[in-house]
């Protein structure tokens, strides 16, 4: 849809007006819209040299996906406890569940609210009053939002079939048995069921059994994650780094990491064989 350009404000109604209803053109157009933010706008303390409009929700999630910025979630307190966050791409947002930081917005359109009126400043409305804040309407703003971000859709995958398992005909044979390993040993089906592999649950994988009380890494005091969104593992391939706060760089990172905290001990065949299967998705 977007013929191989960037979708910004200067384009995206010459890229859309034709596919998109007036509310889904009106969403988009809000997407792509820069709004004060708390590093970025006309004030002194900015961190731009010159004025500066603002940020859009396209900035970070390019095209309804992601640039694969990596955040320092903003409403916690002291600064040493905050966790850094992933920019998870949109596609496919239409069937997730949990949305924000702490994963308290149940649905797209109470995020895209929340983000634009307190996330974007720290979570100070105070801030946020003296930045500018432009609160979004509900109901003739957010919804039409919201409506376009729905419409977003995972990345093809020929070689699954309509239940979200790999057609053995397409399929090569590493695939095939990496999907065994998914279904299987691995264990990782338990939370990543198909056809969109989540089950929009929370699960903590107690990993702080791995780390030492009192440590602090890159300026951050090592704690327990908690409870962890199940991120859909449709289209995985195309949004590195990974986990909520991007420690893991690459598909192969990422299953040695779940080897490790669940204890499963593939072996490593079955490694290459899962990192195969996740590329099909």
């Amino acid at each position: 849809m977007s013929k191989g350009q960037l979708v910004t404000l200067d384009n995206f109604e010459k890229l859309f007006k034709d596919a998109l209803n007036p509310k889904q053109l009106e969403g988009l157009r809000l997407l792509v819209t820069p709004f004060p933010q708390q590093q970025f706008n006309l004030t002194d303390d900015r961190r731009a040299l010159r004025p500066h409009m603002g940020v859009a929700c396209f900035d970070c999630h390019a095209n309804g996906h992601s640039t694969a910025a990596t955040h320092t979630v903003g409403d916690i307190r002291p600064d040493d406890l905050r966790h850094r966050i992933d920019t998870p791409s949109l596609r496919g947002v239409s069937v997730q569940r949990l949305f924000g930081s702490q994963r308290a917005l149940k649905s797209v359109e109470d995020f895209t609210e929340f983000e634009q009126r307190a996330a974007y400043f720290d979570g100070d409305h105070t801030k946020a009053a003296r930045k500018g804040v432009n609160p979004l309407e509900r109901g003739s703003q957010v919804h039409f939002m919201g409506e376009f971000q729905n419409l977003l859709d995972f990345p093809p995958a020929p070689k699954l079939n309509v239940f979200g398992r790999l057609d053995p005909a397409l399929a090569s044979a590493a695939e095939l048995r990496g999907e065994k390993v998914f279904h299987g040993k691995g264990q990782c089906v338990a939370c990543h069921a198909p056809p969109y592999y989540t089950d929009n649950l929370m699960h903590n994988l107690r990993t702080e059994r791995f780390y030492t009380e009192g440590v602090t890494i890159n300026g951050r005091r090592v704690m327990q994650d908690g409870p962890i969104k199940t991120f859909p593992l449709r289209g995985i391939k195309d949004s590195p780094p990974y986990l909520h706060d991007d420690r893991l760089l690459t598909l192969d990172d990422t299953v040695e990491f779940f080897n490790l905290v669940l204890g499963t001990k593939l072996e490593a065949q079955e490694k290459k064989d899962l990192v195969a299967f996740l590329r099909t998705l």
